[in-house]
Protein backbone atom coordinates (compact mmCIF):
# COMPACT_ATOMS: atom_id res chain seq x y z
CA UNK A 1 0.00 0.00 0.00
CA UNK A 2 0.98 3.85 -0.88
CA UNK A 3 1.99 6.20 2.06
CA UNK A 4 -1.55 8.07 1.10
CA UNK A 5 -3.71 4.38 1.66
CA UNK A 6 -2.32 3.93 5.19
CA UNK A 7 -3.03 7.67 6.13
CA UNK A 8 -6.37 7.20 4.73
CA UNK A 9 -6.78 3.95 6.70
CA UNK A 10 -5.56 4.91 10.09
CA UNK A 11 -7.57 8.17 9.75
CA UNK A 12 -10.81 6.14 8.51
CA UNK A 13 -10.52 3.72 11.55
CA UNK A 14 -9.61 6.00 13.95
CA UNK A 15 -13.45 8.14 12.70
CA UNK A 16 -14.73 4.61 12.95
CA UNK A 17 -14.33 3.60 16.11
CA UNK A 18 -15.19 7.14 17.78
CA UNK A 19 -17.95 8.14 15.44
CA UNK A 20 -19.64 3.80 16.34
CA UNK A 21 -19.07 4.85 20.00
CA UNK A 22 -20.96 8.19 19.71
CA UNK A 23 -23.93 6.81 18.00
CA UNK A 24 -24.16 3.51 20.24
CA UNK A 25 -24.23 6.42 22.89
CA UNK A 26 -27.07 8.18 21.06
CA UNK A 27 -28.88 5.07 20.35
CA UNK A 28 -28.12 3.91 24.26
CA UNK A 29 -26.70 0.25 22.81
CA UNK A 30 -23.47 -1.45 23.61
CA UNK A 31 -20.53 0.21 21.18
CA UNK A 32 -20.40 -3.42 20.42
CA UNK A 33 -23.93 -3.28 18.12
CA UNK A 34 -22.51 -0.69 15.99
CA UNK A 35 -18.59 -1.06 16.26
CA UNK A 36 -18.60 -4.89 14.50
CA UNK A 37 -21.20 -4.58 11.61
CA UNK A 38 -19.24 -0.94 10.92
CA UNK A 39 -15.84 -2.64 11.03
CA UNK A 40 -16.59 -5.67 8.62
CA UNK A 41 -18.58 -3.68 6.25
CA UNK A 42 -15.53 -1.38 6.11
CA UNK A 43 -13.19 -4.77 6.02
CA UNK A 44 -15.73 -6.13 2.96
CA UNK A 45 -15.78 -2.68 1.25
CA UNK A 46 -11.85 -1.67 1.09
CA UNK A 47 -8.48 -2.86 1.97
CA UNK A 48 -7.63 0.36 3.59
CA UNK A 49 -8.65 -0.46 6.87
CA UNK A 50 -7.95 -4.29 6.99
CA UNK A 51 -5.17 -4.22 10.07
CA UNK A 52 -2.70 -6.23 8.06
CA UNK A 53 -2.26 -3.51 5.51
CA UNK A 54 -1.63 -0.75 7.74
CA UNK A 55 0.93 -2.29 10.34
CA UNK A 56 3.59 -5.44 10.60
CA UNK A 57 2.56 -7.05 13.05
CA UNK A 58 -1.30 -6.56 14.09
CA UNK A 59 -0.92 -9.20 16.93
CA UNK A 60 1.56 -7.60 18.34
CA UNK A 61 -0.46 -4.54 18.72
CA UNK A 62 -3.30 -6.56 20.07
CA UNK A 63 -1.45 -8.01 23.13
CA UNK A 64 -0.88 -4.49 23.80
CA UNK A 65 -4.34 -3.57 23.12
CA UNK A 66 -6.23 -5.61 25.48
CA UNK A 67 -3.14 -5.68 28.47
CA UNK A 68 -4.02 -2.05 28.92
CA UNK A 69 -7.60 -2.91 28.62
CA UNK A 70 -7.15 -5.95 31.30
CA UNK A 71 -5.31 -3.72 33.82
CA UNK A 72 -8.11 -1.31 33.33
CA UNK A 73 -10.59 -4.08 34.16
CA UNK A 74 -7.60 -4.98 37.20
CA UNK A 75 -8.20 -1.43 38.53
CA UNK A 76 -12.00 -2.72 39.60
CA UNK A 77 -11.33 -5.85 41.35
CA UNK A 78 -12.06 -5.39 44.72
CA UNK A 79 -13.06 -8.48 46.33
CA UNK A 80 -14.20 -7.22 49.92
CA UNK A 81 -17.11 -5.46 48.38
CA UNK A 82 -18.64 -8.80 47.27
CA UNK A 83 -20.78 -9.62 50.63
CA UNK A 84 -23.38 -12.45 51.25
CA UNK A 85 -25.37 -14.00 48.37
CA UNK A 86 -23.24 -11.92 45.60
CA UNK A 87 -20.14 -13.44 46.48
CA UNK A 88 -21.56 -16.84 47.14
CA UNK A 89 -22.97 -16.71 43.38
CA UNK A 90 -20.00 -14.57 41.55
CA UNK A 91 -17.74 -17.28 42.88
CA UNK A 92 -19.91 -20.21 41.66
CA UNK A 93 -20.68 -18.43 38.21
CA UNK A 94 -16.38 -18.44 38.19
CA UNK A 95 -15.44 -21.64 39.81
CA UNK A 96 -18.29 -23.63 37.96
CA UNK A 97 -19.44 -21.69 35.09
CA UNK A 98 -16.28 -21.08 33.39
CA UNK A 99 -15.39 -24.47 32.85
CA UNK A 100 -19.01 -25.35 32.31
CA UNK A 101 -19.38 -23.18 29.90
CA UNK A 102 -15.24 -24.03 27.91
CA UNK A 103 -16.59 -27.77 28.10
CA UNK A 104 -19.97 -27.27 27.09
CA UNK A 105 -18.31 -25.24 24.05
CA UNK A 106 -15.35 -27.60 23.38
CA UNK A 107 -18.30 -30.39 22.73
CA UNK A 108 -20.07 -28.13 20.62
CA UNK A 109 -17.64 -26.56 17.96
CA UNK A 110 -16.15 -30.34 17.88
CA UNK A 111 -19.62 -31.27 16.55
CA UNK A 112 -20.57 -28.64 14.22
CA UNK A 113 -17.26 -27.51 12.78
CA UNK A 114 -15.29 -29.37 11.41
CA UNK A 115 -12.05 -28.47 13.36
CA UNK A 116 -9.64 -30.44 15.91
CA UNK A 117 -9.84 -30.91 19.12
CA UNK A 118 -7.05 -28.39 19.95
CA UNK A 119 -8.99 -25.67 18.10
CA UNK A 120 -12.22 -26.55 19.16
CA UNK A 121 -10.64 -26.29 23.17
CA UNK A 122 -9.10 -22.84 22.16
CA UNK A 123 -12.42 -21.15 21.10
CA UNK A 124 -14.27 -22.94 24.34
CA UNK A 125 -11.62 -21.21 26.36
CA UNK A 126 -11.95 -17.96 24.73
CA UNK A 127 -15.90 -17.87 24.30
CA UNK A 128 -15.77 -18.41 28.21
CA UNK A 129 -15.78 -14.47 28.70
CA UNK A 130 -18.46 -11.99 28.67
CA UNK A 131 -16.83 -8.23 30.45
CA UNK A 132 -18.03 -5.08 31.52
CA UNK A 133 -17.71 -3.24 28.35
CA UNK A 134 -20.82 -4.68 26.97
CA UNK A 135 -22.44 -6.19 30.46
CA UNK A 136 -22.63 -2.67 31.56
CA UNK A 137 -24.50 -1.04 28.97
CA UNK A 138 -26.70 -3.45 28.37
CA UNK A 139 -27.48 -3.70 32.36
CA UNK A 140 -28.15 -0.11 32.03
CA UNK A 141 -30.69 -0.83 29.55
CA UNK A 142 -32.77 -3.32 31.07
CA UNK A 143 -33.08 -1.88 34.51
CA UNK A 144 -32.26 -5.22 36.73
CA UNK A 145 -32.51 -5.10 40.38
CA UNK A 146 -29.80 -4.25 42.18
CA UNK A 147 -28.91 -8.21 43.71
CA UNK A 148 -28.77 -8.75 39.94
CA UNK A 149 -26.83 -6.26 38.64
CA UNK A 150 -24.10 -6.68 41.03
CA UNK A 151 -23.55 -10.45 40.45
CA UNK A 152 -23.26 -10.23 36.86
CA UNK A 153 -21.49 -6.97 37.22
CA UNK A 154 -18.58 -8.82 39.39
CA UNK A 155 -19.05 -11.58 37.16
CA UNK A 156 -18.15 -9.73 33.80
CA UNK A 157 -15.11 -8.21 35.86
CA UNK A 158 -13.90 -10.97 37.19
CA UNK A 159 -14.35 -13.43 34.26
CA UNK A 160 -12.61 -11.50 31.50
CA UNK A 161 -9.18 -11.95 33.09
CA UNK A 162 -9.22 -15.03 34.23
CA UNK A 163 -10.07 -15.87 30.21
CA UNK A 164 -7.17 -13.94 29.09
CA UNK A 165 -5.09 -16.24 31.44
CA UNK A 166 -6.56 -19.29 30.82
CA UNK A 167 -6.78 -18.25 27.01
CA UNK A 168 -2.50 -17.69 27.67
CA UNK A 169 -2.04 -21.23 29.10
CA UNK A 170 -4.06 -22.97 25.98
CA UNK A 171 -2.33 -21.27 23.36
CA UNK A 172 0.83 -22.61 25.18
CA UNK A 173 -0.54 -26.18 25.60
CA UNK A 174 -1.15 -26.01 21.92
CA UNK A 175 1.89 -24.66 20.41
CA UNK A 176 4.27 -26.87 22.30
CA UNK A 177 1.88 -29.92 21.35
CA UNK A 178 2.58 -28.68 17.62
CA UNK A 179 5.94 -28.47 18.11
CA UNK A 180 5.88 -32.09 19.38
CA UNK A 181 7.78 -31.35 22.58
CA UNK A 182 4.61 -31.85 24.65
CA UNK A 183 2.95 -29.63 27.26
CA UNK A 184 5.90 -28.98 29.81
CA UNK A 185 3.96 -28.33 33.39
CA UNK A 186 7.50 -26.41 33.42
CA UNK A 187 6.86 -24.24 30.60
CA UNK A 188 3.47 -23.49 32.36
CA UNK A 189 4.99 -22.35 35.67
CA UNK A 190 7.68 -20.07 33.71
CA UNK A 191 4.36 -18.64 31.99
CA UNK A 192 2.97 -17.76 35.11
CA UNK A 193 6.37 -17.16 36.80
CA UNK A 194 7.45 -14.22 33.67
CA UNK A 195 3.66 -12.94 34.14
CA UNK A 196 3.84 -12.48 38.15
CA UNK A 197 7.37 -11.17 38.10
CA UNK A 198 6.42 -8.08 35.39
CA UNK A 199 3.34 -7.43 37.73
CA UNK A 200 5.65 -7.20 40.49
CA UNK A 201 7.53 -4.57 38.29
CA UNK A 202 5.02 -2.75 37.08
CA UNK A 203 3.67 -2.70 41.01
CA UNK A 204 6.83 -1.41 41.55
CA UNK A 205 6.91 1.15 39.46
CA UNK A 206 3.67 2.71 40.06
CA UNK A 207 4.50 2.96 43.65
CA UNK A 208 7.66 4.99 42.78
CA UNK A 209 5.25 7.39 40.29
CA UNK A 210 2.46 7.84 42.26
CA UNK A 211 3.31 7.24 45.69
CA UNK A 212 6.74 8.94 45.96
CA UNK A 213 6.66 11.07 43.19
CA UNK A 214 3.12 11.57 43.93
CA UNK A 215 1.95 12.16 40.04
CA UNK A 216 -1.31 12.76 40.24
CA UNK A 217 -4.10 13.84 37.07
CA UNK A 218 -2.89 13.37 33.65
CA UNK A 219 1.08 12.63 34.69
CA UNK A 220 0.13 10.23 36.65
CA UNK A 221 -2.43 8.58 34.68
CA UNK A 222 0.10 8.56 31.27
CA UNK A 223 2.61 7.10 34.36
CA UNK A 224 0.06 4.23 34.12
CA UNK A 225 -0.31 3.69 30.64
CA UNK A 226 3.24 3.63 30.10
CA UNK A 227 4.13 1.42 32.77
CA UNK A 228 1.21 -1.17 31.60
CA UNK A 229 2.76 -1.18 27.78
CA UNK A 230 6.21 -1.04 28.97
CA UNK A 231 5.68 -3.96 31.14
CA UNK A 232 3.23 -5.97 28.71
CA UNK A 233 5.45 -5.93 25.89
CA UNK A 234 8.82 -7.09 27.80
CA UNK A 235 6.89 -9.85 29.51
CA UNK A 236 6.01 -10.69 26.01
CA UNK A 237 9.33 -10.62 24.74
CA UNK A 238 10.46 -13.25 27.53
CA UNK A 239 7.39 -15.82 26.63
CA UNK A 240 4.84 -15.15 24.34
CA UNK A 241 1.28 -13.47 26.21
CA UNK A 242 2.82 -13.22 29.51
CA UNK A 243 2.31 -9.57 29.13
CA UNK A 244 -1.67 -10.02 29.66
CA UNK A 245 -0.82 -11.89 33.14
CA UNK A 246 1.68 -8.79 34.01
CA UNK A 247 -1.24 -6.31 33.44
CA UNK A 248 -3.93 -8.40 35.44
CA UNK A 249 -1.22 -8.67 38.57
CA UNK A 250 -0.49 -4.66 37.84
CA UNK A 251 -3.87 -3.84 38.16
CA UNK A 252 -5.53 -5.96 40.90
CA UNK A 253 -2.26 -5.05 42.50
CA UNK A 254 -2.32 -0.92 42.22
CA UNK A 255 -6.03 -1.22 43.20
CA UNK A 256 -6.08 -2.99 46.54
CA UNK A 257 -2.88 -2.27 47.93
CA UNK A 258 -2.71 -0.07 51.19
CA UNK A 259 -0.94 3.12 50.00
CA UNK A 260 -1.02 3.68 46.73
CA UNK A 261 -2.08 7.38 45.63
CA UNK A 262 -4.35 6.71 42.35
CA UNK A 263 -5.20 9.92 40.68
CA UNK A 264 -8.52 10.71 41.52
CA UNK A 265 -10.26 11.05 38.54
CA UNK A 266 -8.77 9.13 35.19
CA UNK A 267 -10.01 11.15 32.49
CA UNK A 268 -7.19 10.92 30.01
CA UNK A 269 -7.02 6.93 30.71
CA UNK A 270 -10.82 6.06 30.07
CA UNK A 271 -10.57 8.12 26.95
CA UNK A 272 -7.59 5.45 25.88
CA UNK A 273 -9.14 2.48 26.83
CA UNK A 274 -12.27 3.51 25.32
CA UNK A 275 -10.72 4.25 22.15
CA UNK A 276 -8.17 1.27 22.10
CA UNK A 277 -11.63 -1.04 22.72
CA UNK A 278 -13.21 1.05 19.56
CA UNK A 279 -9.73 0.62 17.29
CA UNK A 280 -9.51 -3.12 18.25
CA UNK A 281 -13.14 -3.98 17.57
CA UNK A 282 -12.67 -2.31 14.12
CA UNK A 283 -9.31 -3.69 13.28
CA UNK A 284 -10.76 -7.23 14.41
CA UNK A 285 -13.91 -7.30 12.48
CA UNK A 286 -12.43 -5.62 9.21
CA UNK A 287 -9.73 -8.39 9.25
CA UNK A 288 -12.66 -10.74 9.23
CA UNK A 289 -13.15 -11.83 5.32
CA UNK A 290 -16.79 -12.45 4.33
CA UNK A 291 -15.94 -15.65 2.71
CA UNK A 292 -14.44 -17.08 6.03
CA UNK A 293 -17.54 -16.29 7.86
CA UNK A 294 -19.83 -17.47 5.05
CA UNK A 295 -18.18 -20.58 5.56
CA UNK A 296 -19.28 -21.03 9.19
CA UNK A 297 -22.27 -18.86 9.63
CA UNK A 298 -25.01 -21.64 9.90
CA UNK A 299 -22.95 -23.72 12.67
CA UNK A 300 -22.27 -20.67 14.48
CA UNK A 301 -25.80 -19.56 14.66
CA UNK A 302 -26.47 -23.10 16.00
CA UNK A 303 -23.54 -22.49 18.81
CA UNK A 304 -25.15 -19.14 19.37
CA UNK A 305 -28.72 -20.62 20.31
CA UNK A 306 -26.95 -23.78 22.69
CA UNK A 307 -24.77 -20.90 24.36
CA UNK A 308 -27.90 -18.43 25.13
CA UNK A 309 -31.03 -21.32 25.53
CA UNK A 310 -29.09 -23.99 27.72
CA UNK A 311 -25.32 -23.49 28.42
CA UNK A 312 -26.01 -20.07 30.23
CA UNK A 313 -29.22 -21.09 31.97
CA UNK A 314 -27.67 -24.39 33.12
CA UNK A 315 -24.52 -22.54 34.80
CA UNK A 316 -27.24 -20.17 36.31
CA UNK A 317 -29.03 -22.84 37.88
CA UNK A 318 -26.01 -24.39 39.33
CA UNK A 319 -24.14 -21.07 40.28
CA UNK A 320 -27.38 -20.12 42.36
CA UNK A 321 -28.52 -23.71 43.68
CA UNK A 322 -28.68 -23.13 47.56
CA UNK A 323 -28.77 -19.65 48.25
CA UNK A 324 -31.36 -17.37 48.51
CA UNK A 325 -31.86 -15.79 44.86
CA UNK A 326 -34.49 -16.65 43.86
CA UNK A 327 -35.68 -18.79 40.39
CA UNK A 328 -37.06 -15.43 38.88
CA UNK A 329 -33.04 -14.15 39.71
CA UNK A 330 -31.72 -16.97 38.50
CA UNK A 331 -33.68 -16.56 35.11
CA UNK A 332 -32.34 -13.70 34.17
CA UNK A 333 -28.83 -14.52 34.89
CA UNK A 334 -29.00 -17.30 32.93
CA UNK A 335 -30.27 -14.54 30.60
CA UNK A 336 -26.93 -12.38 30.24
CA UNK A 337 -23.82 -13.75 29.28
CA UNK A 338 -22.61 -11.36 26.27
CA UNK A 339 -19.56 -11.82 24.52
CA UNK A 340 -16.87 -9.19 24.64
CA UNK A 341 -13.31 -7.01 24.13
CA UNK A 342 -11.52 -9.75 25.34
CA UNK A 343 -13.18 -12.68 23.79
CA UNK A 344 -12.72 -11.05 19.96
CA UNK A 345 -8.48 -9.73 21.03
CA UNK A 346 -7.62 -12.55 22.63
CA UNK A 347 -9.68 -14.79 18.99
CA UNK A 348 -7.78 -12.17 16.67
CA UNK A 349 -4.00 -12.72 18.84
CA UNK A 350 -4.00 -16.71 18.94
CA UNK A 351 -5.90 -17.38 15.86
CA UNK A 352 -3.16 -15.83 13.74
CA UNK A 353 -0.11 -16.86 15.68
CA UNK A 354 -1.71 -20.94 15.68
CA UNK A 355 -2.66 -20.47 11.54
CA UNK A 356 1.02 -19.05 11.25
CA UNK A 357 2.29 -22.28 13.16
CA UNK A 358 0.33 -24.25 10.53
CA UNK A 359 -2.70 -25.72 12.95
CA UNK A 360 -5.35 -26.91 11.05
CA UNK A 361 -8.49 -25.26 11.88
CA UNK A 362 -6.90 -22.52 13.42
CA UNK A 363 -8.24 -19.67 10.70
CA UNK A 364 -11.56 -20.78 11.78
CA UNK A 365 -11.36 -19.41 15.21
CA UNK A 366 -11.69 -15.77 14.50
CA UNK A 367 -15.01 -15.79 12.24
CA UNK A 368 -16.52 -18.19 15.16
CA UNK A 369 -15.54 -15.93 17.54
CA UNK A 370 -17.14 -12.94 15.76
CA UNK A 371 -19.87 -14.62 14.98
CA UNK A 372 -20.71 -15.45 18.55
CA UNK A 373 -20.32 -12.46 19.58
CA UNK A 374 -22.44 -10.46 17.70
CA UNK A 375 -25.18 -13.24 17.95
CA UNK A 376 -24.93 -13.35 21.52
CA UNK A 377 -24.77 -9.32 21.77
CA UNK A 378 -27.92 -9.04 19.89
CA UNK A 379 -29.83 -11.47 21.27
CA UNK A 380 -29.38 -10.14 24.57
CA UNK A 381 -29.72 -6.23 23.73
CA UNK A 382 -32.86 -6.77 22.11
CA UNK A 383 -34.17 -9.11 24.83
CA UNK A 384 -32.76 -8.05 27.58
CA UNK A 385 -35.34 -5.29 28.58
CA UNK A 386 -38.27 -7.32 28.12
CA UNK A 387 -37.15 -10.10 29.83
CA UNK A 388 -36.65 -8.19 32.69
CA UNK A 389 -40.11 -7.45 33.25
CA UNK A 390 -41.62 -10.43 32.26
CA UNK A 391 -39.60 -12.05 35.18
CA UNK A 392 -40.69 -9.05 37.42
CA UNK A 393 -36.87 -8.56 38.27
CA UNK A 394 -36.75 -4.98 37.48
CA UNK A 395 -35.35 -2.43 39.51
CA UNK A 396 -37.90 -0.78 42.21
CA UNK A 397 -39.31 2.99 41.16
CA UNK A 398 -38.57 3.15 45.26
CA UNK A 399 -36.48 5.89 45.76
CA UNK A 400 -33.13 5.16 47.92
CA UNK A 401 -31.88 8.69 48.88
CA UNK A 402 -28.29 9.23 50.36
CA UNK A 403 -28.25 11.47 52.89
CA UNK A 404 -24.32 13.18 53.65
CA UNK A 405 -23.88 14.53 57.18
CA UNK A 406 -24.07 13.49 60.62
CA UNK A 407 -25.97 16.82 62.35
CA UNK A 408 -28.64 16.14 64.48
CA UNK A 409 -30.66 17.73 61.80
CA UNK A 410 -30.07 15.73 59.40
CA UNK A 411 -30.10 12.12 61.15
CA UNK A 412 -33.77 13.45 61.91
CA UNK A 413 -34.97 14.15 58.37
CA UNK A 414 -33.23 10.66 57.72
CA UNK A 415 -35.59 9.28 59.95
CA UNK A 416 -38.76 11.26 59.10
CA UNK A 417 -38.02 10.02 55.34
CA UNK A 418 -37.59 6.43 56.37
CA UNK A 419 -40.81 6.69 58.24
CA UNK A 420 -42.31 8.02 54.78
CA UNK A 421 -41.56 4.57 53.64
CA UNK A 422 -38.02 5.26 52.28
CA UNK A 423 -35.30 2.69 52.66
CA UNK A 424 -32.33 5.92 53.38
CA UNK A 425 -28.70 4.97 53.77
CA UNK A 426 -26.57 7.95 55.56
CA UNK A 427 -22.42 8.43 55.23
CA UNK A 428 -20.82 11.39 57.69
CA UNK A 429 -16.59 11.39 57.67
CA UNK A 430 -16.11 12.29 61.21
CA UNK A 431 -16.22 9.44 63.76
CA UNK A 432 -18.46 11.48 66.39
CA UNK A 433 -21.16 11.87 63.83
CA UNK A 434 -20.61 7.92 62.15
CA UNK A 435 -21.53 6.83 65.43
CA UNK A 436 -24.53 8.77 65.81
CA UNK A 437 -26.18 7.49 63.02
CA UNK A 438 -25.34 3.98 64.11
CA UNK A 439 -26.97 4.79 67.78
CA UNK A 440 -29.96 6.16 65.50
CA UNK A 441 -30.47 2.73 63.75
CA UNK A 442 -29.83 4.16 60.43
CA UNK A 443 -27.93 2.25 57.67
CA UNK A 444 -24.42 3.65 57.59
CA UNK A 445 -22.42 3.04 54.06
CA UNK A 446 -18.92 1.68 54.25
CA UNK A 447 -16.05 3.36 53.37
CA UNK A 448 -14.63 6.89 51.71
CA UNK A 449 -17.47 8.22 50.21
CA UNK A 450 -15.56 10.16 47.82
CA UNK A 451 -12.97 7.91 47.39
CA UNK A 452 -15.60 5.59 45.96
CA UNK A 453 -17.42 8.28 44.32
CA UNK A 454 -14.02 9.39 42.20
CA UNK A 455 -13.49 5.87 41.03
CA UNK A 456 -14.74 6.11 37.91
CA UNK A 457 -15.33 2.08 37.73
CA UNK A 458 -17.43 2.34 40.89
CA UNK A 459 -21.22 2.66 41.01
CA UNK A 460 -23.45 3.74 44.24
CA UNK A 461 -25.16 0.86 44.12
CA UNK A 462 -28.91 0.85 44.50
CA UNK A 463 -28.46 4.48 45.29
CA UNK A 464 -31.29 6.81 43.31
CA UNK A 465 -30.61 10.52 44.85
CA UNK A 466 -28.19 11.85 46.95
CA UNK A 467 -28.21 14.73 49.28
CA UNK A 468 -25.64 16.33 50.45
CA UNK A 469 -26.06 17.81 53.99
CA UNK A 470 -23.28 18.64 55.61
CA UNK A 471 -21.67 21.41 57.61
CA UNK A 472 -19.17 21.97 55.49
CA UNK A 473 -20.57 24.45 52.20
CA UNK A 474 -17.70 23.69 50.64
CA UNK A 475 -17.63 20.05 50.52
CA UNK A 476 -21.51 19.91 49.85
CA UNK A 477 -20.66 21.83 46.61
CA UNK A 478 -17.47 20.31 45.26
CA UNK A 479 -19.28 17.01 46.20
CA UNK A 480 -22.86 17.36 44.66
CA UNK A 481 -20.13 17.93 41.09
CA UNK A 482 -17.55 14.84 42.01
CA UNK A 483 -20.91 12.22 43.49
CA UNK A 484 -23.05 13.07 40.16
CA UNK A 485 -20.71 10.78 37.81
CA UNK A 486 -20.62 7.38 40.15
CA UNK A 487 -24.31 8.32 40.58
CA UNK A 488 -27.93 6.79 38.58
CA UNK A 489 -29.64 9.98 40.01
CA UNK A 490 -30.00 13.61 40.93
CA UNK A 491 -27.66 14.86 43.36
CA UNK A 492 -28.61 17.49 45.68
CA UNK A 493 -26.91 19.88 48.28
CA UNK A 494 -28.09 21.95 50.85
CA UNK A 495 -28.02 25.85 50.23
CA UNK A 496 -24.86 27.84 51.78
CA UNK A 497 -26.30 30.83 54.03
CA UNK A 498 -26.09 34.21 52.93
CA UNK A 499 -22.88 35.80 53.20
CA UNK A 500 -21.26 32.33 53.84
CA UNK A 501 -17.19 32.64 53.41
CA UNK A 502 -17.27 29.82 51.12
CA UNK A 503 -14.49 29.34 48.49
CA UNK A 504 -16.65 27.40 46.52
CA UNK A 505 -20.23 27.18 47.66
CA UNK A 506 -21.40 30.58 46.75
CA UNK A 507 -20.32 30.17 43.16
CA UNK A 508 -21.28 26.24 42.26
CA UNK A 509 -24.58 25.55 40.93
CA UNK A 510 -26.29 22.68 40.41
CA UNK A 511 -29.94 21.67 42.65
CA UNK A 512 -29.71 23.65 45.80
CA UNK A 513 -32.61 22.39 48.17
CA UNK A 514 -36.05 23.71 49.85
CA UNK A 515 -35.10 27.42 48.85
CA UNK A 516 -33.62 30.75 49.76
CA UNK A 517 -35.03 30.33 53.02
CA UNK A 518 -34.15 27.16 54.28
CA UNK A 519 -30.04 27.04 53.81
CA UNK A 520 -28.05 25.60 56.16
CA UNK A 521 -27.93 27.80 59.09
CA UNK A 522 -31.50 28.21 58.89
CA UNK A 523 -32.36 24.44 58.98
CA UNK A 524 -29.66 24.17 62.21
CA UNK A 525 -30.95 27.02 63.83
CA UNK A 526 -34.69 25.90 63.74
CA UNK A 527 -33.89 22.22 64.41
CA UNK A 528 -32.49 23.66 68.11
CA UNK A 529 -34.95 25.44 68.76
CA UNK A 530 -37.15 22.42 68.33
CA UNK A 531 -38.67 22.32 65.21
CA UNK A 532 -39.13 19.03 64.16
CA UNK A 533 -40.05 17.19 60.53
CA UNK A 534 -43.53 15.90 60.15
CA UNK A 535 -45.07 12.96 58.05
CA UNK A 536 -48.52 13.73 56.81
CA UNK A 537 -50.75 12.07 54.10
CA UNK A 538 -50.76 14.68 51.22
CA UNK A 539 -54.91 14.63 51.64
CA UNK A 540 -54.43 16.08 54.84
CA UNK A 541 -54.27 20.22 54.75
CA UNK A 542 -51.31 21.72 55.17
CA UNK A 543 -50.71 22.60 59.02
CA UNK A 544 -50.17 26.62 59.91
CA UNK A 545 -46.37 27.51 60.09
CA UNK A 546 -45.21 24.19 58.55
CA UNK A 547 -43.14 24.40 54.98
CA UNK A 548 -43.02 21.81 52.45
CA UNK A 549 -39.57 20.34 52.22
CA UNK A 550 -40.22 16.69 50.19
CA UNK A 551 -42.80 15.07 48.48
CA UNK A 552 -42.96 10.72 48.44
CA UNK A 553 -44.83 9.92 45.52
CA UNK A 554 -47.36 6.73 45.94
CA UNK A 555 -44.47 5.27 43.88
CA UNK A 556 -41.93 5.24 46.34
CA UNK A 557 -40.71 8.37 44.23
CA UNK A 558 -38.54 11.02 46.10
CA UNK A 559 -38.89 14.46 44.82
CA UNK A 560 -37.60 17.49 46.73
CA UNK A 561 -38.98 21.09 46.74
CA UNK A 562 -35.68 22.90 45.51
CA UNK A 563 -34.96 26.42 44.54
CA UNK A 564 -35.45 26.32 40.95
CA UNK A 565 -39.11 24.53 41.85
CA UNK A 566 -41.79 23.39 44.02
CA UNK A 567 -43.63 20.28 43.93
CA UNK A 568 -47.52 19.88 43.85
CA UNK A 569 -48.37 16.72 45.67
CA UNK A 570 -51.24 14.24 44.31
CA UNK A 571 -53.71 12.99 46.89
CA UNK A 572 -52.18 9.37 47.36
CA UNK A 573 -48.71 10.95 47.84
CA UNK A 574 -46.82 11.58 51.37
CA UNK A 575 -45.46 14.80 52.99
CA UNK A 576 -42.72 15.44 54.72
CA UNK A 577 -42.69 19.26 56.42
CA UNK A 578 -40.69 21.61 58.36
CA UNK A 579 -42.60 22.45 61.91
CA UNK A 580 -41.97 25.83 63.42
CA UNK A 581 -40.22 25.88 66.54
CA UNK A 582 -42.28 25.34 69.68
CA UNK A 583 -43.44 29.11 71.41
CA UNK A 584 -41.51 30.82 68.19
CA UNK A 585 -44.68 33.16 68.49
CA UNK A 586 -44.59 33.83 72.13
CA UNK A 587 -40.68 34.70 72.00
CA UNK A 588 -41.06 36.92 68.89
CA UNK A 589 -43.89 39.03 70.89
CA UNK A 590 -42.01 39.22 73.58
CA UNK A 591 -39.12 40.17 71.70
CA UNK A 592 -41.64 42.79 69.98
CA UNK A 593 -42.34 44.41 73.71
CA UNK A 594 -38.57 44.92 74.83
CA UNK A 595 -38.06 46.82 71.63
Amino acid sequence: MTEDQILLGCGLTVALAVGSQILASKLHVPSLIVLLPVGFTAGALTEVVRPGNLVPDFTALVSLGVAVILYDAGLGLDPQQMKGETRSVVTRLILLGVPITAGACLGLVAALFDVPISVAFMIGVILVVSGPTVVGPLLDHAGPADRVRSILNWEGTLIDPLGGILGAVVFHIIVRSQDKEGFRFGLFLGSMAVGLVGGAVGVAVLWLTLRKLRLGGTLGTLAQLATVVAVAAGCDMVLDDTGLIAAIVTGTAVANLPGFDMPARRPFFETVVQLVIGLLFISISASVAPKAVASVLVPSLALVAALVLVVRPVVSVVAAAGTEVGPRERAFIGWMAPRGIVAAATAATFSASLAAAGLSGADKILPITFLVIVGTVLVYALTARPVAVRLGVGASARSRPLLVGGSPWVIDLAQSLRAAGLEVIMWAGDPGERDRIRDSGLELAAGELLATATDPRARLEGVTAALLLTDDDDLNALASVVVQDSLDGPVYRVGPPPGGQGIVAPFTGGRVLFGSGLDRDALQARHEQGARFVVQPAAEPLPPGHELLFVVRADGRLEPVTAAQGNTPGNDDTLVLLGPAPHASARSTGADRRG
